[in-house]
């Protein structure tokens, strides 16, 4: 009878909780607001260039020419709209059954599926969990070089793929090797959360961030690589810097942990010894390993080869004719690239065709979430298409832009998005859904567009530091047995140090351009 009674008291703390909506409930809801809004603000439109891009100063309002029921149809159609739709070229609706250029996000879509195959397949020859593995087995004895070297890791593999909830399998690892060196359990929190944090924050290619922005935006994924490259560079020093900086002080003076030691903590001693060893004692690297290490790489490599637009980086001019050999690569052909090379990554690992087949199909499926999170983003600027709405909130902005200096203009953008950031909690969806606003305001404050998504990646991936709707954040610090409010102590300086570098970069990036 009491253990029948015992789920029953339990059940109103339960319910008490709140619990942030997902992503998905986020965007319905969004989606549902915005159809409403549709009726109440006035239709309008700019004069398009040949490229496509509003032309400042010709905004004049205009008859949506949409009755109730063709709205209606749009919010119903929406998620479809938002992953086919087509956008007619003469009345520039968009319409599943329409003819003209795809509007909807099918090849964004597509790309996240097949590089979530990918990914998924990787980890699962368990290279890259024995690779790091044996990188921290191999510094063991050298503290700060140890914490060096798996944040660049962490951050080399957040910058390229977006390796984030990945790091929540290593805290068995690096929280037992860090106590075990004379650390403590926050020093762990900064070296995985940080690490791959601030690789994400500067993404350069990640596909999730960088990739859906991109498309959203109108320009290719390796336009602003060498500014993004640039942050990552110097935000990545400084957040290593800050972490052994920390760690250091604790190590001399454990009195100084903001975590705290738990029962059994310092057992291993300040200098490592016996039990730094047993908790790094990870299986060597087999050949196969070595090589899926190296395809891995490989195939990364190409990828950042394939996509960016060598004559404008290395001449500094944006209408550079481009070089023979750029191949000049977007959302399709880089689907197909991890397609094959999901295939070429399980021959290497002999992986079996059957294991290798069920790896890519439930690969694909981890990776729906965030495919759906892009086509509901995407359905909601359909909706603001058709009903006309788009450019009149482009117009409300216009006001703002005008008079502001490029610099200026950056930094109002990383800002404004932050509280997105916190609302829209996925990466993809936040990129999907603001972008078709923010890139044509760089048209009319006279900066690149790349500018653009190097400032709104950077607001989300600044946030996603320490807002506590991310399971990276929020199960990571459980997981290490930190309490958050501890961990907001220990990162909030280093936020302030990042937000203003941020800052600095976008404002440097949108004059040079």
């Amino acid at each position: 009878m009491s253990t029948a009674q015992a789920p029953l008291e339990e059940k109103p703390s339960d319910k008490a909780k709140f619990t942030f909506p997902s992503a998905l409930t986020v965007l319905a809801i969004v989606t549902v607001a915005v159809w409403l809004l549709a009726f109440l603000v006035p239709s309008g439109q700019y004069d398009r260039n040949k490229a496509g891009a509003p032309i400042e100063g010709t905004y004049h309002r205009v008859d949506s020419g949409q009755s109730f029921v063709d709205r209606l149809n749009d919010l119903f159609l929406s998620p479809v709209n938002g992953l086919y739709g087509i956008q007619d070229d003469k009345t520039s609706l968009v319409a599943p059954d329409n003819t003209g250029s795809l509007y909807g996000s099918a090849g964004v879509v597509l790309f996240v599926l097949a590089i979530g195959a990918f990914i998924t397949v990787v980890f699962a020859t368990g290279a890259l969990d024995r690779g790091i593995g044996r990188l921290a087995h191999r510094l063991r004895e050298r503290g700060a070089l140890l914490i060096a070297g798996v944040m660049v890791v962490f951050s080399l593999l957040g910058t390229v793929e977006g390796f984030a909830e990945e790091t929540l399998g290593f805290y068995g690892l690096i929280v037992p090797l860090m106590l075990a060196l004379g650390y403590d359990r926050m020093t762990a929190v900064g070296v995985i959360i940080l690490g791959a944090g601030v690789g994400v924050l500067c993404s350069t290619v990640n596909p999730f961030a960088t990739g859906v922005a991109s498309s959203a935006a109108g320009i290719s994924l390796g336009d602003g690589i060498v500014l993004r490259a640039a942050m990552w560079i110097v935000l990545t020093g400084v957040t290593v810097a800050y972490v052994i900086r920390y760690a250091q002080r604790v190590r001399r003076d454990p009195e100084r942990s903001l975590s705290g030691f738990l029962p059994g903590d310092r057992d291993g001693g300040r200098d490592g010894g016996r039990d730094a060893a047993e908790a790094s004692d990870v299986p060597q690297l087999t050949g196969l390993h070595k090589a899926v290490l190296v395809t891995t790489g490989l195939v990364f490599a190409f990828m950042i080869f394939s996509v960016v637009p060598w004559a404008s980086a290395l001449t500094g001019k944006a209408d550079a004719t481009p070089y023979g050999f750029e191949l000049g690569w977007s959302f399709p052909q880089l689907a197909a690239l991890f397609l094959c090379a999901a295939v070429l990554v399980g021959l290497v690992a002999r992986m079996g065709e059957p294991r290798l087949s069920s790896t890519i199909i439930q690969g694909a499926a981890d990776f729906v979430s965030p495919a759906l999170v892009i086509l509901l983003a995407r359905g909601v600027t359909t909706i603001m298409n058709n009903s006309r709405i788009t450019d009149t909130v482009l117009h409300s902005i216009e006001g703002v832009v005008k008079g502001t200096s490029s610099g200026l203009f950056a930094v109002i953008v990383f800002l404004v998005n932050l509280p997105l950031a916190f609302l829209i909690p996925s990466t993809s969806g936040h990129a999907t859904l603001a972008m078709p606003i923010l890139a044509p305001l760089a048209d009319f404050a006279g900066v690149s567009r790349a500018v653009v998504v190097t400032a709104w990646q950077a607001a989300s991936g600044w946030m996603n530091l320490w807002v506590p709707t991310t399971a990276v954040t929020i199960g990571g610090v459980a997981l290490a047995k930190v309490g958050y409010d501890k961990y907001l102590r220990f990162v909030w300086p280093l936020l302030a140090v990042l937000a203003v570098l941020i800052c600095g970069f976008v404002a440097l990036g949108a004059v040079a351009t």
